[in-house]
């Protein structure tokens, strides 16, 4: 969910985000344009207003306003692009974005207060602290799959996959918002390109593996740090101890309940009916897909040889309707495009091992997920888990719900993306941390100036072992080396 929580600590951070309303002439907006909007942004930042707690506290408080008073605009946008249901809106963007909100307003004092740190007995007297300060011009690109919680409190550039939601954010954000330093620019590639020839402070960019890379390379130009939540392949354990009912049902919610199985810890292959009734095309409870490139790509995935064979619930698709059903693929081949890439989609893939433990080798034989679920009562189990899978996130005995909890980090591991926020994360994420020392004039020692001599190595030698009475002996001349 990288809107409601990371965007939401850009704000916290203060780090001026670059975010424009869409250009509505017909030439595109290009590397020139991007250069004058970043010339721009870095002015406003360098006035410094964007460092003060009272404008970050009024951002939040801004973005909390538009999501009450604008609340039945987001979740229409959120139809018009996804069917979305207005439930699963409301869980899933408004009122966790509404939560991220009212932390980062409760907690933002706290957040700015310097760390008072110690100091070592060798630079007495002195004292010092962690500074936090935002990095400046922030660049975030989000995706289409969660279009008010990827990224659309501060957001440069959202996807025109969604563009009911686009062009929605780009609008109330002029409203709501200090839209000097906090623009957006909607389009597509040709915008996105040339946001990216631009040096940033920092790129946050959630969608797929490929084009992180683009945007990874695109950043180690002008050596930019950057957060990538990537997704992958998010597999969920299911032990034959448990309750079944419930374990089936949590999986249902994580996989088809959040945008229809379009969400980067989905749940993606099953190691193991009906919440949408008996013909779920026609179920109003399920989103749609968001558009026929995607119901096509899918449709490819169940099509292929190997696989079409193995589906044993669902399978329906309705092109003209972009609906597909839930879709349930027992044992297909390993090697299919349905059990190597990410399905994004209400695909299901379930497979079958022996024993418990084999599921961990067909885990860690694919590139480390977003998240990993495990369904068990056994203690053993669990720990075995934890210790042995690498994930970006873990839940036990449920699916999805670990997003929501603030004071844990959410973010990817290798092919599944770097960086992680949430909470406190998300402010640290678009914060330096600068190490700031003090020092007086007083107590100044010549051990550490030229010349050297032997005495003065044995003192420093004393002094940073922490041998209190070596370091008296070596003052009084009695040090036997």
């Amino acid at each position: 969910m990288a809107f409601s929580i990371q965007t939401l600590h850009n704000f916290s951070a203060s780090a001026t985000i670059s975010v424009m309303e869409e250009d509505k002439r017909e030439t595109s907006f290009d590397a020139d344009q991007a250069g004058i909007l970043v010339k721009e942004l870095k002015s406003q930042f360098d006035s410094g207003k964007t460092k003060t707690y009272e404008w970050r506290l009024a951002q939040l408080e801004s973005l909390s306003r538009m999501m009450d008073e604008k609340e039945k605009d987001i979740t229409e946008a959120l139809y018009k692009d996804l069917s979305k249901p207005e439930f699963e809106a409301f869980i899933a963007e408004i009122s966790m974005i509404k939560s991220s909100c009212k932390l980062a307003v409760k907690e933002l004092k706290q957040w700015m207060m310097p760390e008072k740190v110690k100091t070592p007995l060798t630079t007495y007297p002195s004292s010092a602290e962690i500074v936090s300060e935002p990095l400046g011009i922030v660049l975030v690109i989000s995706t289409w799959n969660y279009p008010f919680s990827a990224g659309n409190a501060v957001v440069l550039k959202p996807s025109e996959i969604a563009p009911a939601t686009s062009s929605l954010l780009a609008k109330l954000l002029e409203e709501y918002v200090d839209n000097t330093s906090i623009k957006v620019i909607e389009g597509a590639v040709d915008e996105t390109s040339a946001l990216l020839e631009q040096k940033w402070d920092k790129i946050f960019y959630t969608g797929s593996g490929r084009v992180g890379r683009i945007v990874m390379a695109a950043a180690a130009k002008h050596l930019t740090p950057v957060v990538l939540e990537l997704g992958g392949k998010c597999p969920v354990v299911v032990d034959s101890d448990v309750n079944l009912q419930v374990a089936a049902r949590r999986i249902i919610a994580g996989k088809w309940g959040c945008n229809n199985g379009q969400t980067c810890t989905a749940v993606d292959y099953s190691e193991l009916n009906e919440s949408f009734g008996k013909n779920p095309m026609e179920s109003k409870d399920m989103s749609r897909i968001v558009n026929l490139y995607h119901v096509t790509r899918l449709m490819k995935l169940l099509e292929e040889d190997g696989v079409s064979d193995k589906i044993v619930l669902g399978g329906e698709i309705d092109e003209m309707k972009l609906k597909i059903a839930p879709t349930i693929v027992l044992d297909a081949p390993e090697d299919s495009a349905l059990m190597t890439e990410e399905i994004f989609g209400p695909l299901l893939p379930i497979v079958t091992v022996e024993k418990i433990e084999e599921s961990f080798e067909v885990i860690k034989s694919k590139p480390k997920p977003l998240a990993a679920y495990l369904f068990t009562n056994n203690e053993q189990l669990k720990n075995a888990f934890v210790k042995n899978i690498s994930a970006g996130g873990m839940l036990v005995n449920d699916t999805i719900l670990h997003l929501t909890v603030s004071t844990l980090p959410f973010g990817g591991v290798g092919e599944s993306g770097m960086g992680y926020y949430h909470g406190k994360f998300s402010f640290e994420a678009f914060s330096h941390k600068k190490a700031v020392m003090y020092r007086s004039f007083d107590g100044d020692s010549s051990i550490r100036y030229p010349p050297y001599t032997p005495k003065k190595l044995k003192l420093l030698k004393s002094l940073m072992s922490g041998n209190f009475f070596q370091l008296i002996l070596t003052l009084v001349g009695w040090s036997k080396d």
